[in-house]
Parts: structure tokens; sequence; C-alpha cells
């Protein structure tokens, strides 16, 4: 089999969840000896030609193409039209070539000028799938600058782009039901999970001790709900109910938080953004529960690596996150709203460590059966080969 993996750039190359599921994919499919031709583009401080983090086997079924990312749009919309132009200076790369792959693969707006050509034309034979991951933009936003955004600016052509696809892929739950809203048949939908890296998964979970510990692990934007976060630790700090100062809960935060969104306190620790893998891994396992309080989502990543770390989750229902979290694995709320988290927050709190650890345990187990990518690449290979 001969796939274009046609990317909004791949992990650690560009930082983001698309991107590192984008990774997983090639690396995974490279596994499987699938021949990839791989379009992408670099936003970092690597060699990008060296394509270091493959091993030398995966790498023979790899052949990478850059294609960088336009950025003469300015102003509103800017986004937009500059990933449409990237969308056309990729075709336009491949084009008297397209019809050599046995599947497209198309990572958010990339397939934009293809889909069009293909339904224009009727010259492109080879299926062409579309993954935008989230749908944050049918998700309810943070404020209304980003509303006003999703409407005017992002949902006419992720609509356009899905309608003419051959294939929408969906990480299940909510995800599943917005792309049947937006026009989408059923029968054009693949349903598969992201998932982790079977040598990251914990042999076992570490017993949560009288002092619980949080983490927050991202990047700050806004829709990821750090400031509802915030506001519910605030209102926390206050009560007798919990005493920072007396260290009965610890709040760790991962990522390139700005300075003028960080609390002051001796347990808030912010251990900045960390690239390396092991270190943040090693990280991970010291604390006890994930808090992932999004506006919107897909299936995140942090969720499923702190899961594979044997952490319990507090998150929103929104995208597919409750194929990964419940009861069983953790605390859903419904909204990100700062009085829920604090009253999830609390209710943690006042939960015993051996319940905990019961949540914990399961979340391992959940990842370690339903979401490992050496299993889910031989899926996706089924259905692509049908």
């Amino acid at each position: 089999m001969k796939i274009a993996l046609i990317t909004d750039g791949i992990w650690p190359y560009v930082i983001g969840g698309m991107q590192k599921h984008s990774y997983y994919l090639c690396k995974y499919l490279a596994q499987q000896k699938v021949q990839i031709d791989l379009f992408h583009f670099n936003q970092s401080d690597y060699d990008i030609n060296k394509l270091e983090f493959f091993t030398e086997e995966e790498k023979k079924y790899i052949h990478a193409t850059i294609v960088p990312f336009p950025v003469s749009a300015k102003g509103f919309g800017h986004y937009v039209i500059n990933s449409y132009r990237y969308s056309f200076d990729v075709y336009n790369t491949i084009k008297e070539s397209l019809n050599k792959y046995d599947f497209i693969y198309t990572k958010g707006f990339t397939g934009w000028h293809f889909v069009r050509e293909k339904n224009r034309s009727k010259l492109i034979h080879p299926p062409i799938g579309v993954n935008f991951h989230g749908y944050e933009m049918f998700q309810k936003a943070p404020n209304l600058k980003a509303k006003i955004q999703q409407i005017l600016l992002l949902r006419k052509p992720v609509k356009e782009i899905c309608q003419k696809a051959d294939v929408v892929f969906s990480y299940g739950g909510k995800i599943t039901d917005i792309i049947k809203s937006i026009g989408v048949a059923e029968s054009k939908i693949i349903e598969l999970p992201s998932g982790v890296e079977e040598s990251i998964i914990s042999e076992s979970i570490s017993p949560t001790a009288k002092k619980i510990k949080f983490l927050f692990l991202g990047r700050y934007e806004r829709r990821k709900g750090i400031e509802e976060l915030n506001k519910a630790i605030t209102r926390l700090a206050g009560k007798a109910a919990l005493s920072l100062d007396e260290k009965e809960a610890e709040f760790h935060f991962i990522g390139p938080i700005p300075i003028q969104k960080k609390l002051q306190s001796a347990n808030i620790i912010y251990h900045g953004e960390i690239r390396d893998k092991q270190k943040l891994n090693l990280l991970i396992k010291k604390c006890d529960v994930l808090i992932c309080p999004s506006w919107s989502e897909g299936m995140p990543n942090v969720i499923l690596e702190a899961m594979a770390n044997g952490l319990a989750v507090i998150a929103t229902n929104v995208g597919a996150t409750n194929v990964l979290v419940n009861d069983k694995t953790g605390w859903l709320i419904d909204n990100c709203n700062s009085k829920e988290i604090e009253t999830v927050l609390l209710k943690v709190l006042q939960t015993k460590p051996s319940e905990v650890d019961r949540k914990k345990q399961n979340a391992l187990n959940h990842i370690k059966n339903n979401f490992v990518w050496e299993n889910l690449i031989v899926k996706l290979i089924k259905k692509l080969e049908k």
C-alpha cells in the first residue's frame, strides 16, 4: 500500500495534538511497511531533513517532502487563507503523480484544494480522507471573539471539505455526532481513536498519598480552560476545606504558561515546556489526577498519555473525551465552568486514596486494552484496504 500523508506539520517539528497524531500515524504505518509520501513543514530548530525522530528502519518507508507553510496573508482570517494556500501548494507539488497512491490522508485544511479538484475534474482516482480531529469550530466557544471566528471563518470550509471527501475520520464520541450533523453520510465515516506507544505504558500505578497531586499539561490556549481552573483553585485555597499552605494538595503545570496566568503559591508548581519524552513521563508519573477542563477537544493526547502513566482524569465532556473518561477512570464534568471545576476538585480531595487508586488502575487498564498504537494501526490499515 502507498499513502500520501499530507499534514500541517508533525511533532516535534511543529507542536500540537494534531501534529503528534500525524507523527504516530507516519511512524506506525512505516512499521507495517506501508510506503508513505509525507508532506509537511518545520517550525522548530530541528533539522527536518534528518527525520531523526524515526528509526532507520522506519525511514526506509518514508519519503518526506517539505512544503513551507505560507505566511503571506495577514490580519483577520489569515490562518484560513494561508491554510488554503498550503493545500494548493501541496497539490501542485504532487498533482502529476496523485494516482499512484492507494489513499490520500489529509489533516485539517490540507485536503481543501484536493477535494475541490477531485470533485471538479474527476481525474483523481484514489480516495481522499480528511481528519479535522476535534471539530472545535462546532463546539462551545470560550468567548464572543472565538464564536465569531467559528461562524464566519471556519464552519463553512470545514463543511465543504468533509462533504466532498471520500472518507471522514472520527475519534468517536461526540465527534461522530458533529460530523453527521454537518451533512456527512454515516457510510463515509471511519471511527478510530488515537492512542499511545506501548513502550510508554506504565506497568503499575503509583499509590496516592494523602497530599494529592493534580496536573495540567499543555500550552496556554484560551479554550483549554486555564483561566477557569485558576479561578477554581483560588476559591478552593480560600476555603477551610483546603489550605494550599498546609500542603493538602499540589498543582503541577507543564507547558509554556504566560507569567500573567500563573498563580503564586508554594503548592502550585510551574515546570515550563518539556519536550524530552522520558523526562515528561517521569514527571507525569509523580502526579495522581490530570485536569483537562477544556471548552472543546478532539481526543486529547494529554489524557491518553496521563492515563497510560496511571493517572485518573478530570475532564469536560467534549469531543471524544467520554470515550476515555467516565466514572470508572475519573470524573467527567459537563462544562468548562470554574464552579464545576471547583466542585469536582473538592470531590476528589474528599475521596479516599484507595478510591482514587481504583480509578487510576481502571484508567491504565483502559489504555492497555483499547488505545495502543501498535494495535490501532493494524485496524486502520484494514479499514483503508476496504
